[in-house]
């Protein structure tokens, strides 16, 4: 018996019957030797952690735009933040941890720079629309690897794909990370704007606070205790009545109030008109993308499609030294 099959093993035994276990993966959209050592979610994981795509989620916005402080979130940090509190819930339920930290690793690989500002640009621009879940699902599935992919499980796969509040995972894994997403950026994306001082904690309406408590720690806490205790046992992953409607208000007090908040948004303009000059570049300029890339167009994806894989993968800084180095005059010395 090797070492994954100890594991897969070990799984059936302990996990939940609710739980997607590995052995039980629908499998790979090209079949491979197993890992001796590795079950295939774990597998995944690792091929997610190591893959450039996951290395540059470090230097792209959250909602932020280029902030000064050292302590706002990334969009590493947000995924970071998603995979431990969909670890913390996965592991009370006897669920596949390793299915949620891969989905919860990879669900946002394919995020634009400039946060859901960059998002919304592509989206306008593009004939073909933009949406950053699909992206990430792009991504995995043919960008990464030079065009390869990283040939990931059916069901992490459908995690990434599906991790939006408008669809629903297979798994309830997914369903985990899906949850652990809106739960993450409304804790963290509070507690930014706390730090830059668009909100107090007596800003948050008192119907809220009641029933989700009077700081972000102790929000983030009740959403957790309150998914597992509602959870538990069941074929599902749900919230209980008072907490579903309290997410809901918080939802939309944090989009008044933060999300289309002039403070936060002050750079969406600039942002836009950079993404925009990009993409109209790279239309023009076929022969500066990568080779990778011009791969892709012989195999009849079109340019509208590869110019927004370009540049939903540069980074914030990099997109700006892009354009600099594009359109901004260079001095001379004679």
């Amino acid at each position: 018996m090797t070492i994954r099959e100890r594991i897969e093993k070990e799984e059936k035994e302990i996990l939940s019957p609710y739980a997607c276990l590995s052995m039980n993966s629908k499998g790979r959209q090209r079949e491979e030797e197993p890992c001796d050592i590795r079950p295939v979610f774990q597998r995944d994981r690792d091929r997610i952690l190591h893959s450039k795509s996951f290395r540059r989620l470090k230097d792209k916005t959250q909602v932020f735009l280029l902030p000064e402080g050292d302590h706002y979130r990334t969009r590493l940090t947000h995924t970071l933040e998603v995979s431990q509190n969909a670890r913390t819930i996965a592991k009370a339920l006897r669920l596949n941890e390793d299915l949620v930290e891969a989905i919860a690793l990879g669900h946002d690989l394919g995020h634009t720079p400039f946060g859901h500002s960059g998002e919304r640009i592509l989206n306008e621009i593009c004939p073909h629309g933009f949406k950053h879940n699909e992206q990430s699902l792009r991504t995995v599935d043919i960008l990464e690897k030079d065009g390869q992919g990283l040939n990931l499980t059916y069901e992490v796969r459908d995690g990434i794909l599906n991790h939006q509040t408008s669809c629903m995972p297979s798994t309830l894994e997914g369903k985990i990370v899906r949850l652990s997403d809106k739960i993450a950026y409304f804790h963290h994306d509070m507690d930014d704007a706390i730090r830059a001082g668009i909100l107090t904690e007596e800003d948050v309406p008192k119907e809220i606070r009641d029933v989700l408590g009077n700081t972000t720690g102790e929000r983030l806490d009740r959403f957790i205790h309150d998914i597992v205790t509602n959870s538990l046992g069941k074929d599902d992953i749900i919230m209980s009545p008072p907490v579903a409607d309290a997410m809901v208000k918080l939802k939309a007090f944090m989009y008044d109030s933060v999300y289309r908040n002039s403070v936060a948004k002050k750079e969406e303009g600039r942002a836009k008109l950079l993404i925009s000059n990009l993409y109209e570049y790279y239309l023009v300029h076929i022969d500066a993308l990568p080779e990778d890339l011009k791969k892709l167009m012989e195999k009849g994806e079109s340019e509208e499609r590869v110019v927004c894989d370009h540049i939903a993968a540069m980074t914030d800084r990099f997109a700006i030294a892009k354009f600099e180095e594009i359109y901004i005059p260079k001095v001379w010395y004679g």
